[in-house]
């Protein structure tokens, strides 16, 4: 289910261009008409914590994973603009919606394994996005249309959650909501918080502009510009699966202030050059180093003194969530005025800002080091 999200949510991104330029719409009102899609996610992620609750993430899991391929060729479709941003609307909800129902389910496979797997299902997530991206430029470059390849990856999707039912776990039903237990940042979470924020505005934001910039700024083709994005999720997925293992090699401080250090450095020498193989590394070089980010974050706001761990989690992913959703439409914005160039330095400052502020993660490990390991939370997959 993790690999199916990234296949779907990937397959849609390369077209964005196409869309775009159908509808001849500028930077800025693309920015808001992808907007849409968050708007979606923010509607329904209230509501998907109590379907969980009353139907069980097993049910849940599988209907929005249907729901989600059934939208896939939604966007493409739309003769409207109008249509094309209600579209995104029901999109991203289902997205959102899978989100939490896989994760809680995710939690339950986890403890029957008695081993964690969280990270290894992130990863796949991110394969699943290489894998869409790839598909998508593999298919534009054959020659083939748009609406045929989402149409086709809406079918292949689909008969890969009808294959994988089976081997979702059963979980109760009809008890409490499981809507999110959330604290409210301060302190320490707060400044964890303003680190997720950042890296998730990052990863939005470089999933929703890297084809156009490629495409539009730099002139690439259209299969060319797809190429930045699957370099995004390919060097995202590398680092994830390295990642705990870097972590308990350096230290979770030092991955995280030199990862991003480097996604920063990377991302602005690829602006300066403004080819498209140094934007294509650029993209590579942003995916890598903002990996590992939001899971290094959330662990350390399970070990703040004082709070209980998921009350931290839940407080730093709903701000880490906001920079998710923010990230496309203030590029957009910014790009009307200065350029899309000049846009994608916010990405590349917000891998700064993470660089600057990370060792506020070694402090609070250290300030509660004879904490018990957290138990894992449910969290959007992109985190």
């Amino acid at each position: 289910m993790f690999f199916v999200n990234g296949v779907v949510l990937a397959s849609w991104v390369p077209h964005i261009p196409a869309v775009k330029a159908r509808h001849a719409i500028s930077d800025g009102e693309l920015g808001l008409v992808l907007f849409a899609m968050a708007i979606g996610a923010v509607i329904a992620l209230p509501l998907a914590g109590w379907l969980v609750g009353r139907f069980g993430s097993r049910r849940m899991t599988s209907v929005a994973a249907v729901g989600l391929c059934l939208c896939l060729p939604l966007p493409v479709l739309a003769p409207t603009i109008a249509l094309l941003a209600l579209s995104l609307v029901v999109f991203g909800a289902c997205n959102a919606t899978l989100d939490v129902s896989m994760n809680a389910q995710a939690v339950v496979v986890e403890q029957r394994y008695g081993r964690a797997v969280m990270s290894a299902l992130h990863g796949l997530f991110s394969l699943g996005m290489l894998a869409g991206a790839g598909g998508a430029v593999l298919v534009m470059a054959l020659g083939s249309g748009d609406v045929p390849h989402v149409v086709g990856a809406a079918l292949a999707s689909l008969l890969a959650v009808g294959l994988q039912l089976r081997g979702l776990v059963p979980t109760p039903t009809g008890g409490a909501s499981a809507g999110r237990v959330f604290a409210r940042p301060s302190g320490a979470l707060l400044g964890l918080g303003v680190l997720a924020f950042c890296g998730l505005l990052a990863e939005g934001a470089m999933g929703d502009w890297s084809a156009v910039y490629l495409h539009d700024t730099l002139g690439s083709s259209a299969a060319l510009a797809g190429t930045g994005f699957a370099a995004f999720s390919l060097a995202m997925a590398g680092g994830r699966f390295a990642g705990d293992r870097l972590v308990a090699l350096l230290g979770p401080a030092r991955v995280l202030r030199g990862s991003s250090a480097a996604a920063a450095l990377g991302l602005l020498v690829a602006l300066m050059f403004g080819d498209t193989l140094s934007g294509i590394l650029g993209c590579g070089m942003v995916g890598l180093g903002i990996a590992n980010a939001v899971p290094i974050l959330f662990s350390a706001a399970a070990r703040v003194p004082g709070v209980a761990a998921g009350r931290a989690i839940a407080g730093v992913a709903t701000l880490g969530y906001l920079g998710l959703l923010a990230g496309p439409p203030l590029i957009g914005l910014v790009a009307d005025g200065f350029g899309l160039r000049f846009a994608l330095g916010i990405v590349a400052a917000s891998c700064a800002v993470i660089a600057l502020g990370g060792r506020m993660v070694g402090s609070t490990t250290a300030a509660s080091s004879g904490d018990q390991r957290a138990q894992p939370l449910a969290a959007p997959a992109r985190g």
